[in-house]
């Protein structure tokens, strides 16, 4: 379930979305917040510089390994823009950080990008908990998820409803 609290935060990565696109690059944003609601770490795609592993939630994962012992990241919140790439996932898993909470997920990306014909990914598009089977995790939330997809549609340029 997702709370007020947790839509603060997914509104803190939808302003790093904002900030990526505006910087030319994909629109995802992820925060880590500590069990008593501090924001940890904060960042949003690199991608555009060519190095498609650029993630946030990559990001979120390796800053949580070298700066947080194993209980905290536990105790640790992801917020993100959009659910977790596999890639992500598996990072998420092997660092062990806790509750993962997105606005959009995978499957809502892979049926905006059919609708508006743009080609498939280089990888398939899973769900967290099809990559890290006890992951918890709650999204998409309803009231933000319409916002990434304008974010994504201005990425791609396409017409249409919002």
């Amino acid at each position: 379930m997702i709370s007020e609290t947790d839509r603060q935060h997914l509104r803190r990565c939808l302003e790093l979305a904002r900030t990526a696109l505006a910087a030319g690059d994909e629109p995802f944003g992820s925060v880590l917040v500590a069990a008593d609601g501090r924001e940890l770490f904060a960042d949003h795609n690199h991608v555009a510089v060519g190095d498609h592993t650029q993630h946030p939630e990559l990001a979120i994962a390796r800053w949580a390994a070298q700066h947080l012992d194993p209980d905290a990241r536990a105790r640790a919140t992801v917020y993100t823009s959009g659910e977790h790439c596999p890639m992500c996932a598996a990072a998420h898993g092997w660092v062990g950080l806790g509750r993962i909470v997105y606005a959009s997920s995978s499957a809502q990306l892979t049926a905006w990008h059919a609708e508006w014909a743009l080609p498939s990914g280089p990888v398939r598009p899973l769900a967290i908990t099809d990559v890290v089977p006890d992951a918890v995790v709650d999204g998409p939330d309803p009231r933000l998820a319409p916002q990434v997809r304008e974010l994504h549609r201005r990425l791609h340029g396409r017409a249409g409803p919002t």
